[in-house]
């Protein structure tokens, strides 16, 4: 009797959702994990899967991190006398000094944070958090110049 295999995140979480469209629109210039505050009906959704990162963000608003416009999809079997909201504003648990560090980043040197994946960890919900800045149309054009380049390559260097 074999155990089923799940996708393992590199660092050993099974990735829940992935943002995308961040690498896409920002330069990432460093990650962090952060933890979640949620309550049950999330936490049931998330092992459902149904999350959206896509138009989700980070703010720090009175010395505490929040995730704003995250997309939780409650499940049908929520409780009828509880009314789920799916977008919801979200604590981040971070250090009091990793707060400190991205409050200065954003605000001294013109910094985003970005949600870039949620996955599960030893039983709990991890963030990874991208502190970003924002590319320009031009980089744009040349990171997918550069992707058809590679792809192009790795084609020739296949069929030779």
């Amino acid at each position: 009797m074999g155990k089923a295999k799940k996708k393992k995140k590199s660092d050993g979480g099974a990735l829940i959702a992935v943002n995308k469209k961040a690498r896409h629109d920002y330069f990432i210039e460093e990650t962090l994990e952060a933890g979640l505050a949620l309550q049950g009906w999330e936490v049931k959704s998330l092992r459902e899967k149904r999350v959206q990162l896509k138009e989700a963000y980070v703010l720090i608003k009175d010395g505490e991190a929040w995730l704003f416009g995250a997309h939780i999809s409650p499940l049908p079997t929520v409780s009828t006398h509880y009314v789920a909201d799916p977008l919801r504003t979200r604590k981040l648990l971070l250090h009091r000094r990793e707060i400190d560090r991205l409050t200065g980043a954003v605000e001294r040197r013109g910094y985003t944070l970005v949600p870039l994946s949620l996955y599960w960890k030893h039983g709990r919900v991890k963030l990874e958090i991208g502190l970003a800045k924002g590319k320009k149309l031009h980089d744009k054009r040349a990171a997918q110049k550069e992707r058809d380049w590679r792809r192009e390559q790795q084609r020739i260097l296949k069929h030779g």
